[in-house]
């Protein structure tokens, strides 16, 4: 197989009570890895596309072939935004940012609490599945959001950290209360993490 499922970095109730384990078993375990399988199976008919990571197929949708490339778009994407998911949270996380992401935050936000509420309140207006992603564009932070599993790597732009707002992500403890699930992961967020994503988008 060209794609793995990355494993989890810490342990499926290392989470709570933020993110309860039944929905990482189900987050990780089964949707990651049907991105992963899908992915693998687009790669059997173009095997070139495996010498590439899949952070660079999704960053160059048109060279895809097209028989494949919604395929790559979307499970692509899939893989892309869950593996950076997965890193950029930790146990006992959350928190005030830290570092140079704290002083862009302030810079380009006011704060960050005005930060967070923006996030929030973009992201939970994004209409079905989707993500909310924040980016460095133009010497800038951005909030941006996308439907389905597209990527701003799609747009040649690096998401510095994202929320899952696909229903899968929260619906087992939050039901149909996404503003609540949005309020409470920042207390899981790795601001470590999020500073190397950012010190990578910089470049």
């Amino acid at each position: 197989m060209a794609f793995e499922l990355p494993p989890l970095p810490y342990d499926y109730a290392a989470l709570e009570p933020t993110i309860d384990e039944a929905t990482m078993k189900l987050h990780h375990d089964k949707h990651h890895q049907t991105y992963v399988t899908n992915l693998n199976g687009a790669v059997e008919k173009h095997p070139e596309l495996g010498k590439k990571t899949p952070e660079e197929l999704v960053s160059d949708l048109a060279s895809i072939p097209e028989d494949v490339r919604g395929v790559v778009r979307n499970n692509g994407g899939g893989h892309v935004n869950h593996t950076m998911f997965w890193q950029i949270m930790k146990p006992k996380g959350g928190g005030d940012p830290t570092g140079d992401i704290a002083t862009q935050i302030t810079k380009d936000f006011g704060s960050f609490a005005d930060f967070k509420k923006l996030f929030n309140e973009t992201t939970a207006k994004q209409f079905g599945s989707g993500w909310g992603f924040l980016v460095y564009k133009g010497g800038k932070l951005e909030i941006v959001t996308k439907p389905n599993q597209d990527s701003p790597l799609s747009e040649g732009l690096y998401p510095i950290l994202g929320n899952d707002i696909w229903e899968h992500a929260y619906y087992l403890k939050y039901n149909n209360r996404r503003p609540d699930y949005l309020a409470a992961w920042w207390d899981v967020v790795n601001w470590d993490e999020i500073n190397k994503r950012f010190a990578q988008a910089k470049k």
